[in-house]
């Protein structure tokens, strides 16, 4: 072997280590290191905290099929690109890179055209949307609503909906405290400007959850104990956090009085537990306002 061979080999095995051990990676295979590097973390995150409350009943494929055939004839072609989008998601297993800027136009849509569009469309598209928060990358669907803010808009106005339109919303939240970023997302303090008021996503999320809470529907209930259970759970350490605990312990406590089933009972003490360890007023109001621990022994 010539000292020129020689050099050129010695050279392509340099670049083969080089490669191996990580310090010259190629584009492509840096990106994929550090997908998993993410996938990875986001699994450890999982097995350390405490279990979400979420609700996996829903059947993707009949929510679609009855979406599909309520919305059938008023639909725009992007619109129905945008259902088409929903259905190669759930269906399909494509990931969230399939929802293009027209999925969350079609959605506010469907929010806003109460003309055109039933209770019942709004129905189905949430509870569908309810499976697709389960998913670990429904983040990046999350994030194009950064702006218009279609999602959590539609979720500040709870009190306006109604009761089947309450309940599926409310799932779609729930259900988003699934996946680490997604929880996340939710208790956004960012705020913005809507119908003359000043919200954000902790905010929203918080109304829908003493909403449901306080609620005299037994299923609005169910889903309330576990989204304060899920928001609870969070410990979220920031000043706006401290006044949203001191918000949902209020309600708690008149939640309380209400005779709560034991499974409900038990959700909303340990997120009243959680809440005590979180602000130093909670302690305050509920040796003011009570009920006594006593009260639910048993």
């Amino acid at each position: 072997m010539s000292d020129t061979e020689a050099d050129a080999h010695g050279s392509t095995n340099n670049d083969r280590a080089t490669v191996a051990n990580g310090s010259h990676l190629l584009p492509s295979q840096k990106v994929l290191e550090e997908e998993e590097a993410e996938r990875l973390a986001e699994e450890e995150r999982k097995r350390n905290r405490e279990p979400p409350i979420i609700f996996n009943e829903v059947d993707s494929k009949l929510e679609l099929e009855r979406l599909v055939d309520f919305v059938d004839g008023k639909l725009s072609e992007e619109e129905q690109e945008a259902v088409d989008q929903l259905h190669q998601y759930l269906l399909l297993g494509e990931g969230a890179w399939t929802f293009g800027d027209c999925f969350l136009v079609f959605v506010g849509r469907i929010f806003r055209d109460q003309q055109c569009f039933s209770t019942d469309v709004r129905v189905h598209l949430l509870r569908a949307l309810a499976n697709a928060a389960l998913k670990e990358d429904i983040i990046l669907l999350l994030h194009q609503d950064r702006k218009e803010h279609v999602l959590m808009n539609f979720a500040q106005d709870i009190d306006r909906h109604p009761p089947e339109e309450q309940q599926s919303i409310a799932l779609f939240m729930c259900n988003l405290f699934e996946n680490n970023n997604a929880s996340e997302w939710l208790l956004y303090i960012s705020e913005w400007n809507y119908n003359g008021q000043t919200t954000s996503n902790i905010r929203a999320t918080t109304k829908v959850a003493v909403h449901c809470l306080l609620a005299t529907c037994p299923r609005l209930q169910d889903i309330g104990t576990a989204l304060v259970h899920n928001i609870a759970c969070k410990e979220v350490k920031t000043v706006v956090f401290d006044d949203v605990a001191v918000e949902i312990s209020m309600a708690l406590l008149q939640f309380f009085n209400n005779c709560p089933t034991e499974e409900h009972l038990f959700r909303t003490m340990k997120a009243l537990a959680k809440f005590v360890q979180v602000s130093p007023d909670v302690p305050q109001f509920v040796q003011m306002i009570g009920p006594h621990p006593k009260n639910f022994k048993g």
